[in-house]
Parts: C-alpha cells; structure tokens; sequence
C-alpha cells in the first residue's frame, strides 16, 4: 500500500511551500488508494512551540487535506531513536564522540585556512581516538555519530529528478543523536518512515543534499528504502526565494484575507505540476490526475495577481450560502448589524461578481447593514441644487409604489427622468451616493429594492433637508 506523510517542524506557521509539499503527498496517496500520515518534527526544542503545532494542524485542517494517521510527535518517540542508534553502536555503524564545540569550531577555521571544506574530522572514531590517545571524558555525555562510508558513492533515483550521485568522500561523519538522546533530523526522518512503513516521500528539493545522508543510514540498518520525490522550490515574481514580502505569509493568513481553500489549493496544485492546459479544476479531479511524472523539474514561480484571479473565479462559482459563515463574521466583526439588513445570501448573490477576496465581499456588503454617512466631498459634488428637485421627485415616487421591487423602483426612476429630461448618469450617481455613500454599485433598482424601502427613504430624505 502506497503510505505517504508530511512532516513539518512546529517552528512557524503552516506556508505556501509547505501546503504544496501536503497537498502533493496527499493527493498521491489518495490516486493510489493508500493513506496519508502527518508528523510532527518537534525536536528542535529551542523553537518548537504549541502555537505553531496549532498553526499547523489548522492550516491542513482549512485546506481540507485529512490524515489517516497522526500527528504523530518526535519527542513522544525519543526511546525509539536511542534503540536504533544502540543497534548502530553495536554493529559498528555509528560511535560516541566527546569533541566540544570549540574544539569543532578551531577544528574547522583549520580547515578554511587551508582552503578545505569545513567537515567533521572523525577523530573520535575508535580506531582515530585510540592512534591520537583520546580518553573518553567521565563529566559529560558524548553524541552519537554515524559512520559515513569512506568509499564509493551514494547514488538513489529520484522521481522528480532523475538518478542522482553523491560521493561518499563529501560527508562526514554525521551526529545522529545528540548528547541529551533528541535524535537530528537526518537521522530521526530515516527511524520514522521505516517505522511508519513510508513508501514515497515526496518533500522540497532543498532536501536532496540530505538524502544521501539518509539512504546511507537505510543502508546500515539493512532496511528498504522509500522512494523520494523531489518537488522544485517556489520562487517569488522576482526569481528569488519566496518570502514574506512576497506573500509567503500564513495558509491561515489567506483564510483571514478572504481567500478560499478551493482557490489556495487549485493554485498551489499548479506550482510545479501541470495537467495539459488545465488551469481550474477541483480537488478531486486533480486527485484523479495527479503523478509524479508531470512535477517539474525547475522551480515556479509565486503569481499573487494570478491567486487572486482564481479566487475571484471560485468566489462567483460558489453558492452565496455556503460563503454565508465567513462573509457574516467578518460583517459583524466590522460593526455591521446584519439583523437590520436584506437576507445576506441574497446580497452575496448579487455582489460576488464583483469581489476577488470574501475580504472585500464583506467589505461591499456594509452598505446594506452599517449606517451610511456620505463623505461631505461627495455631497458638494453630487448633492447639487440642480439635481435636488428631481431627487425630492424620485423620493416622492419611491414613497407612493404599491409594489417594492427592482422592477417598480426601475420603473419610477424611468419616469423620474422623463420627467426632468435627465439622463440615467445624472440621477444615478447622486442616488448612490445618498443611499449608499459611493458612487458605484451593481444595478441601482435592485440594490434598492434589497435595502428595502425604509432604508431608502430615509437616507434620500437625510440628504434632502
């Protein structure tokens, strides 16, 4: 069975590369009928902290990508990792070390000064230490390191990348368990998908320099290993790593800005993937094209304008109710009195078209349940002596319909023209900016009629006098 996992360190939020990397391993084990596992890489105890797990498990849980397994937590594992580290030992794979870190730091300022590669020298393996007369301090614990082979080469197939080689000759001598027994990670990955039976990994490329690293641990432990996928970085529109100031902010600070999951994951799908000329398709459809094959092997590039198309395409596609909860949240949160107002479905209804983020849906929504104060600009400008009487004309005929609807008040507004010899333009602004403090908003007669006629009155009289 096809066993996929993500496993994000707790150190910040969940971001958009780290949302593509679960979204990718998800879907893979969704096409394949197999399952998904979430860990939790928490053994950077310095920086981990229970708000960034929070951040984490919210972020997957917005996005919609469920877990069969998990989350699963390295810390809680720590036994574990000391078992397998204890079987190196006694095989021979791994040794203790008791080099200090200022004897590693003089260690490698030796090495840049001769122009080598800063490395871990291996003078604590047990046949160095005993040529050099190491004897193993009694007032401190030693970490645990790894015996990296000396010969040869490491080589694993990618199946993003293609075969890739690295020599053995440019790694040293891992630590793979530190000395208050909290494994690295190179070596807390390996322990943990033997153990969760992992068959794909499917992870950044900044990952590819420590996977020989680890395919050299597999291979000590005499264990299968899975097969890694390498998926290409994200760049910002300048072609430099993705940051903040390019929006690589929080999953959970696009749900506050008013995108929708759909629209996030639609767009992370095609970072790096592509299916044809495919450009909108749903979670499921892309579930049901996803692979491996068709993952690009060059890093793509983060478009917030082309983010915003597709949520704006997904916010008119969506039905008005299902948008009901957040758009009403951020509604109230902004003072508005939603039960003063029209139904709110029928105003989303008739104002999504309109608007890229539910941000500004609810944003354009405030004209119906907030009271309305025209800037004092817009009055000078609008408010004229000129139009007021057909105003007072327009407010009177308003006043006397039987019926209140778009089609009457369509109606009265028609007459109103004809009968002061205005133009559409002339009267319409004005009546905008009365009733609803700006100058444009979709048809007039039916953002009337869904005010409601109290509302109307009132405001065309307020400007009236």
């Amino acid at each position: 069975m096809i066993r996929t996992r993500f496993a994000p360190s707790p150190t910040g939020y969940l971001h958009v590369g780290g949302a593509r990397t679960a979204l990718f391993s998800w879907a893979y084990a969704r096409r394949h009928g197999g399952q998904f596992i979430l860990r939790i890489e928490d053994t950077d105890l310095e920086r981990s902290t229970a708000p960034s797990v929070q951040a984490i498990l919210d972020g997957m849980q917005w996005l919609g990508l469920n877990w069969d397994e998990g989350p699963v937590f390295q810390m809680q594992r720590v036994s574990r990792y000391r078992e397998v580290a204890d079987d190196l030992l006694s095989r021979g794979h791994a040794y203790p070390c008791w080099a200090t870190r200022e004897e590693l730091d003089q260690m490698r300022e030796q090495q840049r000064a001769r122009n080598e590669k800063p490395r871990y020298d291996g003078r604590w393996r047990p046949e160095n230490a005993k040529r050099l007369g190491l004897v193993a301090p009694q007032d401190r614990k030693p970490v645990i390191r790894f015996r990296n082979p000396d010969q040869g080469d490491v080589t694993f197939h990618d199946l993003v990348k293609g075969p890739i080689t690295f020599a053995n000759a440019e790694l040293d001598d891992l630590v793979i368990l530190r000395a208050d027994g909290v494994p690295t990670y190179n070596f807390g990955v390996v322990v943990d998908d033997l153990d969760m039976r992992m068959t794909h990994v499917i992870r950044g490329d900044d990952h590819v320099n420590n996977t020989p690293r680890q395919v050299n641990i597999y291979r000590a432990l005499d264990a299968d290993m899975p097969q890694f996928a390498h998926v290409p970085m994200i760049l910002g529109p300048d072609g430099e790593r993705l940051s903040k100031r390019h929006g690589a902010v929080s999953v959970m600070q696009y749900e506050e800005d008013g995108y929708l999951p759909q629209a996030l994951l639609n767009y992370l799908a095609r970072l790096g993937w592509s299916h044809g000329d495919a450009e909108i398709f749903d979670l499921e459809q892309f579930v049901q094209w996803f692979d491996l094959d068709h993952i690009s092997r060059s890093a793509a590039q983060f478009n917030p304008e082309k983010l915003r198309w597709l949520n704006h395409h997904y916010i008119k596609e969506t039905a008005p109710e299902a948008m009901l909860r957040s758009v009403a949240t951020r509604i109230e949160r902004e003072g508005g009195q939603l039960a003063q107002g029209p139904e709110l479905a029928s105003v989303i209804g008739l104002l999504r078209d309109r608007s890229e983020t539910l941000a500004v849906l609810a944003d354009e929504t405030m004209m119906f349940y907030a009271d309305v104060h025209p800037a004092a600009a817009l009055l000078t400008t609008h408010i004229t002596a000129e139009i007021t009487p057909a105003l007072r004309s327009l407010r009177d005929s308003l006043h006397a319909l039987g019926d209140w609807g778009a089609t009457e008040i369509a109606a009265a507004m028609k007459a109103v023209l004809a009968q002061h010899a205005l133009k559409m333009p002339k009267l319409a602004i004005p009546v905008r900016v009365a009733v609803f403090g700006r100058t444009q908003t979709p048809d007039l007669a039916t953002v009337l009629a869904l005010l409601g006629r109290d509302k109307v009155l009132q405001r065309l009289s307020g400007v009236l006098h």
